[in-house]
């Protein structure tokens, strides 16, 4: 079984992998451009992703972007599970449903509400496990197909989110602007703290700034100070959960450049301020290690 390797650098790749992993209480978050899927046949497991605790159940299958910070903080009933990673591109290319990968993009973990398919998701895993250990051309082309069938069946009983202003997505993109699209979110992802303005990416990837915008919105359903800042209060969320800095610190620490636009920002996001945030959800991790 696989397990944590704290030393491993931020957003080192995973790649398409599908294994059976360890669970332990990791010292650091971990960060990789994937999308993560986790299926227990066993036992619980509680992440920190993005400064929230999410518990996951078993025969329960649940994907996030792995972009966000996600870090193991308890574990119980000796869990047993699968872990599959599948490269963004190529999730983005499947064309799945507006309803299941814009909320996971913008960071939320989606989950079947059901355990009806526990027992043929326990198989399926099972032998991506095997079909992966060392892959044929074939045998991964089957395995991909499997992954987005299952990711369909996923999309069929996971509810749309409230009706609200619509959004313009269109899906026809080719394969070029994907790879941009990819190079944007994955940009984001690892320079968020810093600062960063449209034209700093646009110029990054290599796009007009407004065609960089329009292209990113029409894929994630976003805009991309939208999504920054998502990234932004999501660090900050995991700060005020998990450390004693001050609200200050862990304004600028997030990438906010004053403290009254963090304070918008993240009254706007999570519906509190800081403060409060913190007192409700103030953590004491115990790591292993």
């Amino acid at each position: 079984m696989v397990t944590f390797d704290p030393t491993r650098p931020d957003f080192a790749p995973y790649g398409f992998t599908c294994v059976r992993w360890h669970p332990e209480p990791m010292r650091r978050p971990d960060r990789h451009n994937e999308v993560e899927l986790n299926f227990l046949e066993r036992g619980w497991v509680t992440y920190l992703l993005g400064g929230r605790k999410v518990r996951l159940e078993a025969g329960m299958l649940s994907g996030f972007w792995a972009a966000i910070p996600h870090q193991i903080i308890d574990y119980g009933d000796e869990p047993d599970y699968f872990v599959a990673t599948i490269p963004l591109p190529w999730f983005l290319q499947c064309r799945l449903p507006d309803h299941l990968v814009q909320p996971l993009l913008r960071g939320q973990v989606i989950r079947d509400p059901t355990t009806e398919r526990a027992a043929a998701d326990s198989a399926l895993f099972a032998h991506w496990v095997r079909d992966l250990k060392a892959p044929r051309a074939e045998i991964t082309r089957a395995v991909l197909l499997e992954m987005e069938a299952r990711l369909l069946r996923l999309a069929v009983v996971v509810p749309p989110e409230p009706a609200g202003p619509k959004r313009s997505r269109q899906t026809g993109l080719d394969g070029g602007e994907l790879t941009k699209v990819e190079q944007i979110a994955c940009l984001i992802a690892q320079r968020y703290t810093e600062p960063l303005s449209v034209e700093d990416i646009g110029r990054a990837v290599k796009l007009h700034p407004n065609y960089a915008m329009n292209l990113f919105q029409r894929t994630f359903g976003t805009t991309l100070i939208e999504y920054l800042t998502q990234h932004r209060v999501s660090h900050a969320q995991r700060l005020l959960a998990t450390t004693d800095a001050k609200i200050v610190d862990v304004a600028f620490s997030s990438g906010f450049t004053s403290l009254s636009r963090f304070n918008d920002a993240f009254r706007r996001a999570c519906g509190c301020p800081p403060r409060e945030y913190r007192a409700q959800h103030r953590l004491e991790i115990q790591t292993g290690g």
